[in-house]
């Protein structure tokens, strides 16, 4: 299941949530205020590369990922 961050419209707070792909496009409650205004928000990935130009992936499972030149 993917890992998704979502805003709440009501009152701005952002949250992430474990959501299967089917729902991952519907607007959440939000935890705080408990409106349904939350909507996903644009996430961002970080990843470190040494310079054997493997990555250290913290969502893999063996850490070390593979990146194409």
């Amino acid at each position: 299941m993917p890992l998704y961050e979502y805003r709440c419209e009501k009152c701005g707070h952002q949250f992430e949530e474990l959501v299967s792909l089917k729902e991952g496009s519907r607007n959440r409650q939000c935890p705080k205020c408990s409106g349904r205004s939350a909507h996903k928000i644009m996430s961002v990935c970080a990843a470190r590369v040494d310079a054997s130009g493997a990555s250290e992936c913290p969502t893999c499972t063996t850490g070390m990922c593979e990146l194409p030149d």
